[in-house]
């Protein structure tokens, strides 16, 4: 046989072993391989870390500072009913959590434990929020001390704020024998509607220190204009309000 005929006969069998692999092995690499994702338990693709950085929505431990707990307040309502609040600060101009557990602990004057309730809070980019939580039933005890406290750590992700076209004016609180009310216009200069939200109002007296919280709903602003927020409370607070901070948070 001439040493061409072999080589004929080689590349043809070559093509042939390549046609044979590739006839198996191409539906066996399509069944198996996983493309890299942001959920699949490896770091791969270009992630930072394992399903965070890169082109993952979900930041790295090392990619965000910590949020903290500025406060944390109980308000009586009625006898044995109390609202709790804890102010939530957002350092991350870019970065955001949802549904975080929590839970606050309120202590007698003998430091018993006497309520531990439990919450979840969303924390927005970029701005802070109250893990807030009402009408807390302590029976006949008497609270002296709250304690607030994440159960897990929050899973940040990247986020830009949603609320940057949302602007707040015309804060009025009143108050008298009835009870007390407060309420803020929420103003939209964008094109799209905002909301829902969820709206927090918190109440500071002349030192700053809170002494009234609460949570309402608004449903939506629409474009170019604006809705109110308002709040209301069984009790007055004898003239101790000097300010009010709104806090929204888009749901």
């Amino acid at each position: 046989m001439s040493s061409w005929s072999q080589k004929r006969r080689l590349i043809y069998l070559s093509i042939a072993a390549i046609v044979a692999v590739g006839a198996v092995g191409l539906p066996l690499f399509l069944r198996f391989y996983k493309p890299p994702s942001c959920f699949d338990g490896v770091k791969n693709g270009n992630e930072q870390g394992v399903d965070c950085g890169g082109s993952c929505q979900k930041l790295c431990p090392d990619a965000f500072i910590p949020a903290r707990a500025d406060w944390v307040r109980f308000e009586k309502m009625a006898p044995g009913v109390y609202n709790l609040a804890a102010y939530i600060v957002n350092p991350n101009v870019a970065g955001g959590a949802h549904d975080v557990p929590f839970h606050i602990v309120l202590f007698d004057s003998s430091g018993v434990p006497i309520s531990d309730v439990s919450g979840t809070v969303t924390i927005p980019p970029h701005r802070n929020t109250l893990a807030f939580i009402p009408n807390v039933d302590v029976k006949k005890s008497v609270p002296i001390k709250a304690i607030f406290e994440f159960t897990a750590p929050p899973d940040w992700t990247s986020e830009t704020d949603p609320l940057g076209a949302l602007s707040i004016s015309d804060l009025n609180y009143t108050e008298g024998a009835s009870g007390s009310s407060f309420q803020a216009t929420l103003s939209n200069s964008s094109v799209q509607p905002i909301g829902p939200l969820e709206v927090y109002a918190v109440l500071y007296d002349k030192d700053h220190n809170a002494v009234g919280f609460s949570k309402t709903i608004v449903d939506q602003v629409p474009p170019g204009g604006s809705a109110v927020a308002p709040f209301t409370w069984p009790i007055d607070r004898n003239g101790a309000v000097i300010s009010q901070e709104v806090l929204p948070v888009a749901e």
